[in-house]
């Protein structure tokens, strides 16, 4: 016996249909009511045609609506049937459709559902019918409702933040930024932001608070000032003097910052923006300056506290935002739901707004249905081919069925009123 012989693969499994007990016996239960109905309006004309039968006059023209309206029962009844099953069980050609061409019939459904419902106008039809953004403004309008919005919003990215570990961040930095830093040429960048800077003036604002600062702790620390100079005086200065000094020094230290931080045109102001923008021009244009700021990136960079330093700022965001989004009153919240409800406020009252972002929404649909609508109907197909013939033909005709009654219960009728009419014409003819 042959051990190395290759395994034949397994065949695809049958797909059996998702049960729904409760809902398939109240199906099951209309179904077998119209069945009943049906069957007994065919038992209802065979008794009327076997009473009447041989009569003339008024009985003729009952036994031919009788005759005729079992003829169109018992046709219907065989349509009917013959889309579920064989009728009798006879496999006559042509019957138990579903069971045998399910393939077919879900690749025409496939092909019925891409060519009349995932069409450009159509969507973009029913996106605009739909007034989206109308509705959402509406219902985020409802205080409670933008609050579910917020809680639903904060509970889901407090869990993201508590999944993410430390060694996820350190594996981020050091194995995604760092290097990516070390590609990018960091002058020109820096280059480029300072001379934005310098030119709106951005920094002025830095500048006064690094003032602001710096006078404050001089004049609270005089002390630590003059201990700090005093220390760095020479050994054979006699302490009154030195003491002297650093007193004034530390007067005039405080008298400078304040003449700096009360004149916007100040000379220091001035030598810094004229030291920033010379910086910025370097960045960008000096080969000197540019190595000596890719050094110090690379020095940056190779350090090993990079990778401790940023696990820590990230420790210390998280546990920021985890301590705020866990308030019910926290900062977090107060002001997403603070915005979230100036959104629903500009959704009801911008007509312009509402109409970009609907526009946008049919956009979106129009390129999802664009891009995968051939996937999203091939699910029909394939869904349909995977389930068993005779269970879908089962569960389609429990969902489908009781209304297929209706055929039989209709050609019973009309076909008692065209055998009437026939038999009219008949006796008609005869005189």
């Amino acid at each position: 016996m042959n051990t190395d012989a290759p395994t034949p693969a397994p065949a695809p499994a049958i797909a059996i249909l998702t049960p729904a007990p409760e809902a398939d016996e109240a199906r099951r239960r209309g179904l077998r009511r119209m069945r009943t109905l049906a069957v007994s309006l065919l038992a209802l004309a065979a008794v009327v045609y076997v009473l009447t039968l041989g009569q003339d006059g008024f009985w003729g023209f009952v036994n031919a609506g009788a005759e005729a309206s079992m003829v169109g029962a018992i046709a219907d009844w065989f349509a009917v049937t013959a889309l579920f099953k064989h009728p009798l069980g006879i496999p006559v050609p042509h019957t138990a459709l579903i069971p045998k061409r399910k393939d077919e019939l879900g690749r025409g459904l496939e092909e019925f559902v891409g060519e009349n419902f995932l069409q450009e106008d159509i969507i973009r039809e029913r996106v605009a019918h739909a007034s989206i953004s109308a509705r959402v403004g509406t219902w985020l309008g409802e205080p409670a409702n933008a609050r579910r919005v917020v809680d639903e919003f904060v509970d889901v990215a407090a869990i993201g933040l508590a999944k993410v570990r430390d060694e996820h961040v350190s594996d981020f930095v050091t194995q995604a930024l760092v290097p990516r830093f070390r590609e990018e040429p960091i002058a020109p960048l820096a280059g480029t932001l300072l001379t934005e800077v310098v030119r709106d003036d951005l920094h002025h604002g830095l500048v006064d608070l690094g003032l602001e600062e710096l006078h404050r702790w001089l004049v609270k620390n005089p002390e630590t000032f003059t201990e700090v100079l005093s220390a760095r005086a020479p050994w054979w200065t006699p302490s009154r003097l030195t003491e002297v000094v650093t007193t004034r020094v530390h007067l005039e230290a405080i008298r400078w910052l304040e003449d700096v931080r009360e004149d916007p045109q100040h000379q220091a102001r001035e030598a810094l923006d004229s030291m920033l923008a010379q910086l910025a021009q370097d960045l960008l244009l000096d080969p000197a300056t540019q190595e000596r700021a890719e050094r110090f990136k690379e020095r940056l960079l190779d350090h090993q506290q990079v990778s401790a330093t940023s696990v820590s700022l990230w420790n210390a965001l998280r546990r920021a935002l985890l301590t705020s989004m866990r308030d019910p009153n926290g900062a977090v919240r107060e002001r997403l739901l603070a915005e979230l409800s100036a959104f629903a406020d500009r959704l009801g009252e911008d007509v312009e707004l509402r109409e970009r972002l609907d526009h946008t929404a049919a956009d979106v649909a129009v390129f999802v249905v664009d891009r995968y609508g051939t996937e999203i109907t091939a699910v029909i197909t394939h869904t349909i081919e995977r389930w068993d013939g005779h269970e879908a033909a089962r569960k389609i005709e429990l969902h489908v069925g009781r209304d297929l009654q209706f055929i039989r219960i209709n050609g019973t009728i009309v076909g008692g009123l065209v055998g009437v009419l026939i038999h009219t014409v008949a006796v008609l003819s005869g005189h």
